[in-house]
């Protein structure tokens, strides 16, 4: 019995490491004096990458080649483009972007868009820019 309590013990306790509650609420950039975009890594293994994300302005069309990101807006308001289709976010949406899919996000707040984003696989740096036409 005693084999058992200790075996079942340390299987919670193992458990209980690896798992991560994200406190979204007293989570902040390191720093407000940043330009547009502040990214924070909150959690990563080699099947996701966690980031909260502030913007102050806006990031640019892009998509990414290797990984679906979900993201869910935790304050302001935002007008989104999703593959052509244009909508407005705010606090608790959810949106998933398919990898391969052109997004882009505009603040519509005086405050920074605050939104945590996970992307699996882990994100490996596969943005893609789109360069408006000139």
């Amino acid at each position: 019995m005693q084999r058992f309590i200790l075996i079942l013990g340390l299987a919670l306790f193992c458990n209980c490491t690896w798992a991560q509650k994200i406190d979204t609420h007293h989570l902040n950039p390191d720093s407000t004096n940043y330009p547009n975009v502040y990214v924070k890594k909150v959690a990563e293994d080699s099947l996701q990458s966690t980031f909260a994300i502030w913007i102050k302005g806006t990031v640019q069309p892009h998509f990414h080649t290797q990984h679906t990101e979900f993201v869910e807006v935790l304050s302001g308001k935002a007008r989104m483009t999703l593959n052509g289709k244009t909508f407005i976010i705010h606090k608790h949406d959810k949106i998933l972007i398919p990898r391969g899919s052109v997004h882009s996000v505009t603040n519509l707040h005086h405050r920074p868009l605050k939104v945590l984003s996970i992307q699996a696989p882990k994100f490996d740096g596969d943005r893609v820019w789109i360069k408006p036409l000139t």
